[in-house]
């Protein structure tokens, strides 16, 4: 808990995932929060989410209540099936690999439930929201933000946790700056388990497994929500939606003659679908900085490195971001210290923000090829390692031995107390801000 004359007046625009994680850690950090978010209620759209240990490790330090962990569904398996349905890799003990590796669960929830958990306990912890307030201008001469309603909301940090579509963005960068459309878009479906009569079907839905179908230019990926009571399909496959659309309600039968000669029950499961929005997949090039000149002003999640849906560490990584920032700003004993801290953020986060996105879309690559001889080399690598403990690079980085430890393996509070450790003069107390260059 930072002492009283080092306490900040945070203000965070956007009550995302990075948005509330950066207020309860920030808060937890005896911080004052307020969070500023334009939609009216915290009913996000969205579907399933997968929560891997190096975030699943901060639900558990941040002590969200029961009910989240009650609402989630741990896979007992992981699947990688052709698009005919052939199994290339297996992991048939994929929850006690995960935990006896990583001391934390890896777990699917609902966005929704995650989001209300996040929110009750940063109520719990004193942070403020304002609902229904859309951002129109931010001042970073007097760290203020106003919004179109007319109100003004000051403190001593602005947060930029406002998503793809940031505004805050905008305003650092001084021009429009609109994402960049992927080539590829997401059908996202969620089914009840009392709708599906299928028996088979239904048992994959009650019991807790993970399935990816990857095929030429697409893939698909299947796991249970609610403690089986929920299936969540997301189905990813080249955009073809308008210029300047990001998402629309899609076409059933469109949907289901892409995956036409695919595993069968795959085709089973799209049986069930009634209705399907289609999400346009966009990104942003890297941005030189994270912080501001003047250093009132810090990025986090979607605003600074949205990422494809492949590893499905958008959210894990904004639950990082928002973890490591409010454990740094607990560090401090002096405002003074905010320059250097929020350069500090940047150095722990930045680099590896980036090489997360960068892994995406090497992942697509890998998932998504045509049929062919690269394919077959591909193909060769999986049946290679099947059954067998797995060494090396390997296509699917969900059990790469390589790719699944960085990501999986990353303690955000173990980060934090080693930046801290190797940067005493920067914690200790002090009159007047120093360059993190200088401190180094």
């Amino acid at each position: 808990m930072v002492p009283v004359e080092a306490r900040l007046r945070v203000v965070i625009v956007g009550a995302g995932l990075s948005g509330i994680a950066t207020a309860i850690s920030a808060a937890l950090s005896g911080h004052s929060v307020e969070v500023i978010e334009q939609a009216k209620e915290l009913a996000e759209v969205g579907a399933g989410l997968q929560i891997t240990p190096n975030a699943s490790r901060l639900l558990q330090y941040w002590n969200l209540p029961a009910s989240l962990w009650e609402a989630a569904a741990e896979p007992t398996m992981l699947t990688v099936h052709r698009y005919s349905g052939q199994v290339l890799a297996l992991d048939s003990s994929f929850d006690k690999n995960i935990r006896t590796k990583y001391h934390a669960p890896f777990v699917d929830l609902h966005r929704v439930d995650l989001q209300q958990a996040l929110y009750a306990r940063s109520q719990e912890l004193g942070v403020t929201f304002h609902l229904g307030e859309r951002i129109e201008h931010i001042d970073f001469d007097t760290t203020t933000v106003r919004s179109v309603t007319g109100k003004i909301f000051s403190g001593d940090l602005i947060v930029a946790a406002d998503g793809l579509w940031s505004q805050c963005r905008e305003a650092f960068v001084g021009k429009k700056d609109e994402p960049i459309p992927t080539g590829d878009l997401a059908y996202r479906i969620v089914l009840n388990a009392d709708q599906i009569s299928d028996p088979d079907l239904k048992a994959l839905v009650q019991n807790p497994e993970v399935h990816f179908w990857i095929g030429p230019g697409a893939h698909a990926v299947g796991y249970s929500l609610r403690g089986g009571q929920v299936y969540n399909i997301v189905l990813l496959v080249p955009d073809n939606l308008p210029p300047g659309v990001s998402r629309q309600a899609g076409s059933v039968d469109e949907m289901r003659q892409l995956f036409v000669g695919w595993d069968p029950i795959l085709n089973r499961f799209l049986t069930y679908v009634t209705n399907v929005d289609k999400w346009r997949l966009m990104h942003h090039g890297e941005m030189e900085k994270w912080v501001n000149d003047t250093s009132n002003l810090v990025f986090t999640g979607d605003s600074c490195h949205p990422m494809l849906p492949y590893l499905a560490q958008g959210a894990n990584s904004s639950l990082e971001d928002g973890a490591v920032l409010g454990l740094l700003l607990g560090n401090m004993t002096d405002k003074a210290q905010l320059p250097s801290i929020l350069r500090l953020y940047e150095s722990l986060r930045k680099s590896r923000g980036e090489a997360i996105v960068r892994e995406t879309f090497k992942q697509r690559h890998d998932f998504h090829m045509e049929d062919g001889e690269e394919q077959r080399k591909r193909d060769e690598i999986f049946a290679s390692q099947l059954g067998k403990e797995i060494k090396g690079a390997f296509p699917s980085r969900w059990t790469c031995p390589e790719v699944q430890p960085w990501l999986y393996g990353y303690d955000a509070i173990k980060e934090v107390k080693k930046a801290v450790a190797e940067n005493p003069d920067l914690f200790s107390q002090q009159t007047t801000p120093r360059s993190f260059c200088q401190i180094l």
